[in-house]
């Protein structure tokens, strides 16, 4: 297929944390709002002045700094993002904003207070953290709900000014809802037999929204997606196998490239920063206030692993079965990352019950943030690779 125009230039904003739609966002007098989890939502943080910043830390193959601080037993992922923010790489946030999800990575969060960080260059920045419910009944929405106000709303308006208001939060979930309508018409296009995207484009797409200034790259992912939709695809498709891939923090596009280096097309991405969930619309009902809609959109949504009630647990098992139907998956991939409590949990849970219980090939990994064991997982993929095709081949098909 030929090329995208854009993709190049999306790939090189992938680069760094600060690049160069940050850079200019912050010129412009906006406020850089940083956050590492769902729990955050990211439509709060682009209200009018704002603009979200999920953090990622490319690049980082060492973390000794961090691993002092945090020793060697917390996720590769957590000391990476903190060994980033004391080398300086999230200096140009005027804020963090954190919940109770992750203890890890709260814990990382904690260290941008207790050693200074970021507030060295910005006097003005604060961390921000909140707690979030482990149900989904009405009565943790409306906690949630507190939450969200007292501790990003109300602590934006009070540090900088920033409207709240229901009319700026209706604005803001509309410009958040057109992204949304974009990555999933791009993201359905992966349904196609033969689609006229990749997996790795789309990751690369999809992560440009959650780490760049949404508004500055508006018109571009419009006409990325004008493109695509006109795009001529190759006579025959070019994967061998298609999956889903399920798990914790992923935010690296060479993963998907590793995988679909292998032949395994990645339909879905149903992991930490993927679009499902993640990209779906958000309704605000009659009556209900923007805040309330906001909350109870991304509990109901979330997929977290955190929620260790049976009905959740099985609502996700039911969910990535759903994906595998819809997407016309041939098997699953578990991704965990090295040290992650809540997804080694889930992992070795999803493996079983897909494969043996439900009968949908199913595979277990387990990564670190950077692509140190990259060799290794290459050739667990091939192997997995192989093993459906052969599985396609005895049941008779072509």
């Amino acid at each position: 297929m030929k090329d995208l125009k854009h993709l190049i230039y999306f790939e090189e904003l992938l680069t760094q944390a600060n690049n160069e739609l940050v850079q200019q966002a912050v010129s412009d007098g906006e406020h850089a709002l940083g956050y590492t989890c769902y729990f955050i939502p990211e439509v709060l943080l682009n209200l009018p002045g704002c603009f979200s910043s999920r953090l990622r830390a490319p690049g980082v193959d060492n973390t000794d700094i961090s691993t002092y601080y945090m020793t060697n037993k917390t996720c590769p992922f957590t000391r990476s993002i903190l060994e980033r923010a004391i080398e300086g790489g999230y200096n140009y946030l005027s804020a963090l904003f954190s919940s109770e999800t992750c203890q890890m990575m709260h814990r990382g969060h904690e260290h941008f207070e207790m050693l200074n960080l970021v507030k060295k260059e910005h006097p003005d920045f604060f961390l921000s953290m909140m707690d979030a419910p482990f149900l989904t009944d009405e009565d943790a929405i409306e906690h949630y709900e507190k939450q969200l106000k007292k501790f990003i709303l109300d602590r934006l308006h009070e540090v900088y000014g920033i409207d709240t208001s229901d009319e700026a939060l209706l604005q803001a979930i509309e410009e958040h809802n057109e992204i949304c309508r974009i990555i999933t018409e791009l993201g359905d296009l992966r349904k196609l037999d033969n689609p006229p995207i990749t997996g790795y484009e789309f990751h690369v797409l999809q992560l440009v929204t959650e780490c760049c200034p949404q508004h500055l790259i508006l018109d571009k992912l419009k006409e990325t997606l004008k493109e695509v939709k006109k795009r001529k695809p190759d006579p025959e498709p070019w994967y061998r196998t298609r999956i889903v891939l399920v798990g914790s923090e992923q935010d690296n596009p060479e993963f998907t490239k590793i995988l679909e280096s292998c032949g395994a097309f990645v339909v879905a991405d149903r992991y930490c920063y993927g679009s499902l969930p993640g990209r779906e619309e958000i309704e605000v009902k009659d009556g209900e206030t923007p805040l309330h809609a906001v909350a109870r959109h991304y509990l109901l949504t979330s997929r977290c692993p955190r929620f260790m009630n049976k009905e959740s647990t099985e609502g996700r098992t039911d969910y990535v079965r759903h994906l595998v139907k819809e997407y016309n998956a041939e098997g699953v991939i578990y991704m965990q990352m090295k040290f992650c409590e809540f997804w080694s949990y889930e992992r070795v849970l999803g493996v079983h019950v897909l494969n043996d219980e439900i009968g949908i090939p199913t595979i277990g990994i387990e990564k670190e943030y950077n692509m140190a064991s990259a060799g290794q997982l290459r050739t667990r993929i091939q192997a997995f690779v192989e093993s459906l095709e052969i599985k396609r081949i005895q049941g008779g098909e072509k």
